[in-house]
């Protein structure tokens, strides 16, 4: 019987989905011919916790020996963690990370170019343009605005419709929004003010809207729960967690700025290495990962996929989405200007940061 355990590694949570003792101990192998494929499979991910098991249900189903070690955390922190480990890392594959730190680990060399099966579902804009493709994408994650109504309304102040709204006086210290540091969301974040806005004019807006900031938190999920329980009645946050804490009945709207949505992709990539013992079994997970099962899941929680899908918008998620995205959003300059803008943007806001949990 398969056993799942949650440990934590450092700040890291640790989910161990572990299957019974095979019959071919360390062996891996394709399916091929009634021949199974089993192992062991380290993988690093930023989904959100309450979803990766939703999500490996169907893998698990089709490879049952494969015992799957994950290694969850925030887009920042796995990136991160990835930089420093380097050649040494334990991780096999990356699964639904952000693909500009994607794109950062490739400039290292840490990619290993792969096409997984069913990769030319996937639109262009949300995968790799060379092949064999260093990374694919399974959804977008993208930012809007969680609002406590009845928060705003005991305060007679109008609901924010824009970003420009949020630089409104009337909102000051009533808004939270995630840490681009640690977080995808946050950095997305800011990479779409940057480029929307052009780089002068968006880190103008981030000192405006910096009076109004109460804190940066080290979640992209984080400031969409802090509206949900009326603590801040406004969370910049991924639409995602916005829509979990209306679905819950909490009293929030969610709202998707007028200048368009900030997105990244949730994507995938194969770790270089040298030894190659696990290679198989993350070519056949990587497979799985953009399969018709997981795409539906990915859909159903996020309201999204990469491939074009006539599935229908899960309750709660606000219309349109797809038509929000800021289309001239590019991945590649965000990865490239990470640093530099992670530098400024401490140096100028940092102090508000929230404190780190030890």
């Amino acid at each position: 019987m398969k056993k799942q355990r949650l440990a934590a590694l450092a700040a890291i949570f640790s989910l161990a989905l572990m299957t019974g003792c095979s019959s071919k101990e360390g062996k891996t192998a394709a399916e091929t011919g009634g021949e199974k494929l089993e192992g062991e499979l380290t993988i690093y991910t930023a989904i959100e916790e309450e979803l990766v098991p939703v999500y490996l249900e169907s893998f698990e189903k089709k490879y049952p020996e494969v015992d799957i070690n994950i290694v969850r955390d925030s887009t920042g922190v796995i990136t991160a963690k990835l930089l420093a480990e380097g050649k040494n890392t334990p991780a096999d594959v990356v699964w639904g990370t952000a693909a500009s730190s994607l794109l950062m680990l490739d400039e290292k060399n840490m990619l290993e170019g792969y096409s997984p099966e069913g990769v030319d579902r996937v639109q262009p804009l949300f995968k790799d343009s060379n092949q064999p493709e260093k990374w694919v994408g399974n959804t977008a994650f993208m930012t809007g605005i969680a609002v406590n109504k009845k928060e705003l309304e005991k305060k007679n102040i109008p609901i924010p419709k824009s970003y420009e709204d949020l630089v409104k006086p009337e909102y000051k210290e009533m808004i939270v929004m995630p840490h681009p540091a640690s977080s995808g969301t946050g950095f997305l974040t800011v990479s779409a003010w940057l480029q929307m806005m052009g780089e002068e004019k968006g880190w103008a807006y981030m000192k405006k809207l910096h009076k109004n900031i109460a804190t940066y938190t080290h979640s992209g999920s984080k400031p969409a729960k802090l509206a949900s329980a009326g603590e801040y009645p406004i969370g910049i946050s991924m639409v995602y967690s916005s829509v979990k804490e209306k679905q819950k009945g909490s009293p929030v709207a969610v709202i998707l700025p007028k200048e368009g949505l900030g997105w990244e992709v949730e994507a995938n990539a194969l770790i270089k290495k040298d030894e190659k013992e696990n290679e198989e079994i993350a070519k056949a997970f990587l497979d799985w990962a953009i399969s018709d099962e997981a795409m539906k899941e990915y859909f159903e929680a996020n309201g999204f996929a990469t491939i074009k899908n006539n599935f229908t918008t899960p309750d709660g998620f606000p219309k349109g989405v797809s038509d929000q995205l800021f289309t001239e959003n590019n991945l590649k300059w965000a990865a490239e200007n990470r640093e530099t803008i992670l530098e400024k943007w401490e140096n100028e806001f940092g102090q508000k940061a929230e404190a780190k949990e030890e």
